[in-house]
C-alpha cells in the first residue's frame, strides 16, 4: 500500500516539524562521540591551540570534500579543529546548529531559507556545491522502464518520492512538471532515505525516485530503471545544490572563528574542484562505497562563491510553489 503526502499535508508537516524541532532543540545523530553539553566550545584566546568547531554533513557524496579538507589539513591550517557530525537531512540539523551543539553545517540552501522564514536565524557562510546548468547533472528524477513515464509531464498523477519534503526535489520536480504542461499540484510526494529509494521503485511502491550521487549511478546501471530528467536543469540551471551555514548568535558572537572558518572553506573548495579525484579518493571509507564506483561518479561543482542569481531564481520558485510566505531576502541571511 502506498503512503501519500499530498501537496497540503506535506506543507503543514514541514512546516511544523521545523518549528517543532526547533523549541525542542533536538539535533541529528552524532557520531562524534562528544560528551560534552557544547561540544565546539572555543580553546582560550591567544592559547595558539587549535579552535575546536563541529560541522554537520550529510551522508552524500559532495560532502566527502570536507573528509578531504580534514585530510589534507586545510581545516588545521586556518586554526581549525574540525569534528564531522553526520545528519539524517538539512533539516534535522537547523534546530542542532540554532541551538549550538553544531558550530556549522553543510546543506541545502532551500532548507535554510524556509528556516529564516519561519523565524529561525540563520546565515549563510559560503556556497558549497552547485549542479550542472547542461549536460549530465549530478540528481535526477528516476522512473521504471515499463511505466511508461518518460518526461516530467508523465508525473501528473504520479507519486514522486523525494528524501524529504519541501526542498529542493519537489520544488523542482513541480517546476519541470510545470514547464512541460502538467499541473505540479497533480503530483503525489512520498518521502524516504535515498538508500531505500530504488527498492520501493522495483517494489511498485513508488513511481518515480528524486535520486543524488551515489544513488542515482547505481539506480541507471540496472536496466530496468531509466532516467526521466533532471529536475535541477530544468527548474535552475546550475541550481547550487548546498552551503555552509551557521546560526545568527553563532556568527555574532563569534565572528572570527566564522572568518576562519569561511577562509578555509574558500581554500578547501578551490583545491577539492581541481583535485576532485583525491575527492572521490576519500568516499570508500566516508560510504564505503567500492573504489571503482566512487572512482567513476560524476560529482557536483565546488565553489565557495555564492550564486546569487540561481538562489534569488530559486526563492521565487519557493514562493510560487508556496514553501516560504515571502521571497527569500539573501543579503539578510549572508554573513559579510
Amino acid at each position: 500500500m502506498r503512503h501519500f503526502i499530498t501537496r497540503r499535508s506535506a506543507k503543514v508537516f514541514a512546516l511544523g516539524a521545523v518549528a517543532t524541532l526547533a523549541l525542542a532543540g533536538c539535533g541529528g545523530g552524532s557520531l562524534s562521540g562528544s560528551e560534552s553539553g557544547s561540544p565546539a566550545a572555543s580553546e582560550s584566546a591567544g592559547s595558539g591551540e587549535l579552535e575546536k568547531v563541529v560541522v554537520g554533513v550529510l551522508a552524500i557524496a559532495p560532502s566527502a570534500a570536507m573528509h578531504y579538507g580534514i585530510e589534507e589539513g586545510v581545516f588545521e591550517k586556518h586554526g581549525l579543529d574540525v569534528t564531522l557530525e553526520t545528519g539524517q537531512g538539512g533539516a534535522a540539523m537547523l534546530p542542532a546548529v540554532s541551538t549550538g551543539s553544531m558550530n556549522f553545517a553543510v546543506g541545502n540552501p532551500l532548507t535554510v531559507m524556509v528556516a529564516k522564514d519561519k523565524g529561525l536565524d540563520m546565515k549563510i557562510v559560503t556556497g558549497y556545491s552547485n549542479s550542472y546548468a547542461e549536460g549530465e547533472d549530478i540528481n535526477g528524477v528516476v522512473a521504471r522502464a515499463d511505466s511508461g513515464i518518460t518526461s516530467f509531464a508523465d508525473l501528473e498523477g504520479k507519486t514522486a518520492t523525494v528524501n524529504a519534503i519541501n526542498t529542493q526535489g519537489d520544488l523542482t520536480i513541480m517546476e519541470a512538471a510545470s514547464l512541460a504542461g502538467a499541473d505540479p499540484s497533480a503530483i503525489n510526494f512520498s518521502e524516504m532515505p535515498f538508500a531505500d529509494m530504488e527498492a520501493q521503485l522495483e517494489l511498485g511502491n513508488t513511481d518515480a525516485v528524486w535520486l543524488p550521487e551515489p544513488f542515482l549511478s547505481k539506480a541507471l546501471s540496472n536496466p530496468d530503471n531509466v532516467l526521466v530528467g533532471y529536475s535541477n536543469q530544468e527548474a535552475v540551471p546550475g541550481m547550487p545544490t548546498m552551503v555552509s551555514f551557521t546560526s545568527g548568535k553563532y556568527a555574532s558572537e563569534n565572528p572570527e572563528t566564522v572568518a576562519k572558518f569561511k577562509d578555509a572553506m574558500e581554500e578547501l573548495l578551490v583545491q577539492a574542484e581541481e583535485n576532485i579525484d583525491d575527492v572521490k579518493a576519500t568516499l570508500p571509507d566516508f560510504m564505503t562505497m567500492p573504489p571503482e564506483v566512487a572512482a567513476n561518479l560524476k560529482m557536483e561543482q565546488y565553489e565557495a562563491e555564492l550564486r546569487t542569481e540561481e538562489l534569488t531564481d530559486m526563492g521565487e520558485l519557493m514562493l510560487k510553489y508556496k514553501f516560504v510566505e515571502k521571497a527569500p531576502d539573501l543579503g539578510s541571511m549572508t554573513v559579510e
